[in-house]
């Protein structure tokens, strides 16, 4: 026997794995037990949906006309084949209002916002401001991490509407320049084709979105550790697993509403 049998013992990577996986789930656990019992930090909600909404205006409008605008160019060929360029408004708000409006606004948030709250939360938890609030009888985890979350699943909606219409009008500008159509004509021809639960399928769709988005971040950030190091990776690690849970819950709820549509 020689003495390395009182060496401690170092989980392997799959232990490590499901122990990240036990570890997230009760931090979102934690906020369904939380987000509802007083106290309510407003001041604080009110200044995290600024930053989160109108902050976000500049970088969503540039972002949203030109997906409108390209997507309108680069579809006009396919049905100029087919004599069918009259169908591009409703081509156009099929695309938009299903699909790129919600996945859009959720990428840019992700690189954007959640990348933010990594950073913050994890340059407070390696500089000790989170255990000092602890301290300090202030709950962390509702002043930091159920402000955000909320205030990021409430204002992504807002943002996604936003895209669309940003998208619609960069559509418009396209059509309008080589088909000479009205602004009525075309927003008549493109809300014709969109129905009451493509609204509300892209509408759980951002609730989702922000939700996660804004939970990744403050998970990442809150677990944090290696000082400098430990807050870069944070941001970096909150923005990548964001975008990788935003596909699956695309194609989840895609599935879904087909379902509920008849197409599956």
């Amino acid at each position: 026997m020689n003495g390395n049998t009182g060496a401690s013992y170092k989980p392997g990577k799959i232990s490590r794995f499901f122990l990240h996986v036990y570890h997230a789930f009760a931090f979102v656990m934690r906020f369904f037990r939380e987000a509802f019992l007083p106290p309510f930090h407003f001041k604080e909600f009110i200044r995290q949906c600024y930053n989160i909404g109108y902050r976000s205006l500049p970088l969503i409008s540039i972002t949203g006309f030109i997906t409108g605008l390209v997507f309108t160019k680069q579809s006009r060929p396919s049905l100029a084949d087919f004599g069918a360029t009259s169908w591009l408004p409703s081509l156009v708000s099929i695309a938009i209002v299903r699909a790129l409006a919600p996945l859009v606004t959720a990428l840019i948030c992700a690189g954007k916002v959640g990348s933010n709250i990594g950073a913050e939360l994890g340059s407070m938890k390696v500089t000790e401001q989170i255990d000092a609030m602890e301290v300090s009888a202030i709950n962390p985890y509702k002043y930091l991490v159920i402000t955000r979350v909320l205030a990021t699943t409430l204002m992504l909606p807002l943002l996604m509407f936003y895209t669309a219409f940003v998208g619609m009008m960069g559509s418009y500008l396209d059509v309008h320049a080589n088909e000479q159509t009205s602004f009525i004509s075309f927003f008549e021809s493109a809300f014709s084709s969109i129905n009451f639960l493509d609204y509300w399928a892209s509408i759980v769709k951002a609730l989702v979105y922000g939700f996660t988005i804004s939970m990744v971040g403050s998970y990442k950030g809150f677990h944090a550790s290696n000082g400098t190091t430990g807050v870069g990776q944070a941001a970096n690690s909150a923005v990548v697993t964001s975008m990788f849970l935003i596909f699956i819950e695309e194609i989840i709820i895609v599935q879904i509403s087909n379902f509920l549509r008849g197409g599956a």
